[in-house]
């Protein structure tokens, strides 16, 4: 892909009738993916922590776009129960899901556990959106040009898996534990791209990063120095969020992305710009990492998921679909 400096959201195809489910959807990132997708004629459930601040969030779209297709729902990734439970009533109401994003995300807070005793940031940035997919994947397997887009971070190259202490139960850092986080959905991504082509299914994964773009991550969670650097000394040289969706718009909509690709700013150090192709952290495609990861979270989060049957192959061996 060439240089995509001026792709703005006017260039986001028509999306009426396509379903879309955007976790993290009341603030920042989600909420201006959520803005455009409305815009743009798709009807956008906002998975949300907090129903009221999600009930808020879609009133403001609607008093700018008085015709925005909108649903809120409660989610709370850091709770499986929460997880299963959107799963089970989003099937109930809707007969096929087009895009899932994973936006939703914590940063850097102290130390924490999630109701099912998992480090929070591990339990909510991966976990819960590893699940949710998992449960949504019948959903989306029936959808228009369905996805997935997983938002990571160029953090994720300063990431690593601590499968020996994944809790933080003997050494826990702050950001060490986001960057573990931020490279889980970067090894989830790439995996589930495999996965879903080798079962020869429609449903493209793809993985898309913000650059640095200033929003509520950075100074509701955070603490001390994090906090102070993030929210404060850096701050002025962040992106809004408008822009900063855009590599996860570009990921949902543009119909030139192709599965496993990711999405992130064209501009120094991926910190700012327009939309581009760019480059995933070798030991995130690392196949042992790959499958090992997802043999804990499907153990962790006690999911698995249904791929199709794979299809016929070509002469090459490669499984026919996309």
């Amino acid at each position: 892909m060439t240089r995509q400096q001026h792709w703005t959201t006017e260039q986001i195809p028509d999306q009426t009738g396509r379903v879309y489910v955007v976790t993290g959807a009341n603030s920042g990132l989600g909420l201006a993916t959520t803005r455009a997708l409305a815009l743009r004629g798709g009807h956008v459930i906002l998975a949300v922590r907090d129903e009221e601040k999600g009930r808020r969030a879609a009133a403001e779209i609607a008093a700018a776009q008085p015709d925005a297709d909108l649903e809120v729902r409660r989610l709370d990734l850091a709770d499986l129960d929460s997880v299963r439970a959107f799963a089970d009533r989003l099937r109930a109401d809707h007969p096929r899901l087009d895009v899932l994003v994973n936006n939703a995300g914590v940063m850097a807070p102290p130390r924490s556990l999630s109701a099912q005793g998992h480090e929070l940031q591990f339990a909510c940035n991966h976990l819960g959106h590893f699940a949710l997919t998992g449960l949504l994947l019948d959903l989306l397997s029936v959808g228009r040009d369905p996805r997935v887009v997983t938002v990571s971070s160029p953090n994720h190259r300063q990431g690593r898996l601590f499968f020996d202490d994944l809790s933080g139960e003997r050494s826990y850092a702050p950001m060490g534990f986001y960057n573990q986080s931020k490279f889980a959905n970067a090894v989830f991504g790439r995996e589930l791209h495999l996965r879903l082509t080798a079962a020869g299914s429609p449903v493209l994964s793809l993985l898309a990063h913000p650059g640095y773009t200033s929003t509520n991550l950075q100074t509701s969670a955070p603490v001390g120095l994090v906090k102070l650097l993030y929210g404060r000394v850096l701050r002025p040289l962040a992106q809004t969020p408008a822009r900063g969706a855009l590599p996860q718009l570009y990921a949902a909509t543009h119909p030139g992305v192709r599965g496993g690709e990711f999405i992130g700013p064209d501009g120094p150090a991926e910190l700012r710009g327009g939309p581009t192709r760019v480059r995933l952290a070798p030991a995130a495609a690392d196949a042992g990492t790959g499958r090992r990861l997802w043999e804990l979270s499907e153990r962790l989060t006690d999911v698995r998921f249904a791929f199709p049957a794979p299809g016929p192959v070509d002469s090459s061996g490669t499984p026919h679909g996309r």
